[in-house]
């Protein structure tokens, strides 16, 4: 689903996935990748960086192509809705049904988010279904991923249909500052987004339970305590169900903070390296990279809505005939929106995801200073690139409008290099440890 949900969720989806987990694993070693652990002393030579396998490569150039095709039909789409007259036909047919402004939004929405939904859907169950089922990176079965389908599009109809008027009554209300207080609006819709997904959207796609592995839990809170993270639950999620992929993460404010590990992550990875992983995810937490990101996505957001104010109006202007809407404020004009976001996301893009990848370093940075283990890290990042089929020094392409992590071979140079204890020098988050070693 591509255009169901409207700019606000869109960001809001951006914003949550941006501190995802570094690390994915097949297994304690890993053949080929010059991984050579002393199992008494658990010191270690330097990790090498594997060759991709023939079949990442594959997998990797298919995700370029892909990649294209996705940037394509995102505009491709809403163009057709406004050059075509559907938007504005939709909105006619909402006008009939009701003379409530606030229900012809939510009709509309609706209707707009059924139809493209249906269009996505075959672009969709390729690339999430079938490609990654080809590839081996999927255990969904299509009952499984249909109904998430249909979830995640019931949680965009209920988050628009809440939502959306509000942007339109600014745009009703105020025509020429609209775009300066929706821009100011999304702080707070992200921090709500922040505060709601741990307890009502993420249980609707998998079930959450408490760590099996006690042992382990209490190692987890030891380190997250040492962090500065207090009063934390660790939560085990049955994602095995749906994939081979590896995640865990630490998400919420207040009473909604939780510590979240998948259970393929601790069915792949050794004790060592979940405490990295988790040592890296706790640093996304106690660094405030979650308000650094919403600050950030919401001076871009500003900046691009500024963009739409000054474009929009002679767009419409021009082909209002054929767009079948006088004004911005109409909400036929969602297409037009829609399709202005995603032109001016493409420009952006390259920032963003730059200050994405800063936020992980320095993420990868707090996980080694609060273990101390490079070897763990290391080997955690070869274990992803191996079960992810992920290319490790990847194409500007790649580099430039698709990662918003460093490139794997890059994190595990760092891993191997970055030894400020034992040079004696200072750590750069270590006034942020308790216990401090």
């Amino acid at each position: 689903m591509r255009h169901t949900i409207f700019l606000f969720v869109l960001i809001g989806t951006i914003c949550l996935a941006a501190p995802a987990a570094p690390a994915q694993s097949g297994g304690e070693r890993i053949a080929g990748s010059a991984v050579d652990r002393d199992a008494t002393t658990g010191t270690s030579d330097r990790v090498a960086v594997p060759e991709p396998s023939e079949k990442a490569l594959e997998y990797y150039r298919s995700g370029n192509v892909l990649w294209v095709v996705d940037a394509v039909w995102g505009l491709l789409v809403p163009a057709v809705f406004l050059f075509a007259g559907f938007s504005g036909r939709i909105q006619a047919w909402a006008e009939r049904r009701t003379r409530r402004w606030i229900l012809v939004v939510v009709l509309y929405f609706i209707t707009f988010s059924a139809i493209t939904f249906v269009l996505d859907l075959p672009l969709a169950y390729y690339e999430g279904f079938v490609r990654q089922h080809a590839y081996g990176l999927s255990n969904q079965t299509l009952t499984k991923w249909a109904n998430d389908q249909i979830r995640s599009l019931a949680v965009g109809v209920v988050i628009g249909a809440l939502f959306l008027w509000v942007p339109y009554l600014l745009l009703k209300r105020s025509p020429r500052r609209w775009w300066l207080y929706t821009g100011l609006l999304t702080v707070p819709f992200l921090v709500f987004v922040v505060l709601v997904q741990p307890v009502w959207v993420d249980p609707l796609f998998n079930r959450f339970g408490p760590m099996k592995n006690k042992d382990l839990e209490t190692k987890i809170l030891a380190l997250a305590d040492r962090a500065g993270i207090d009063d934390g639950r660790v939560f085990e999620v049955a994602k095995s169900e749906d994939t081979n992929a590896v995640n865990a993460y630490v998400n919420g404010f207040g009473a909604t903070k939780r510590i979240v590990l998948w259970d393929t992550a601790i069915a792949k990875l050794d004790e060592r390296e979940l405490l990295f992983v988790m040592g890296h995810e706790m640093g996304h937490y106690v660094l405030g990279h979650v308000w650094q990101l919403i600050l950030f996505v919401s001076a871009v957001v500003l900046v691009t809505l500024y963009v739409i104010h000054r474009t929009a109006g002679w767009l419409i202007s021009r082909y209002r005939h054929r767009f079948r809407f006088e004004r911005l404020a109409d909400v036929a004009s969602l297409p037009l929106l829609i399709l202005l976001f995603s032109v001016y996301s493409l420009i952006v893009t390259p920032a963003a995801l730059a200050f994405s990848r800063h936020l992980e370093h320095e993420s990868d940075r707090f996980g080694l200073e609060i273990t101390h283990d490079n070897h763990a890290a290391a080997t955690a990042f070869v274990k992803l690139q191996q079960e992810n089929l992920a290319v490790p020094r990847p194409g500007w392409l790649y580099r430039t409008f698709r990662s918003d992590h460093p490139v794997l071979g890059e994190r595990v140079d760092f891993c191997n290099d970055y030894r400020p204890w034992e040079r004696g020098e200072p750590l750069v988050y270590g006034g942020m440890f308790r216990n401090s070693r």
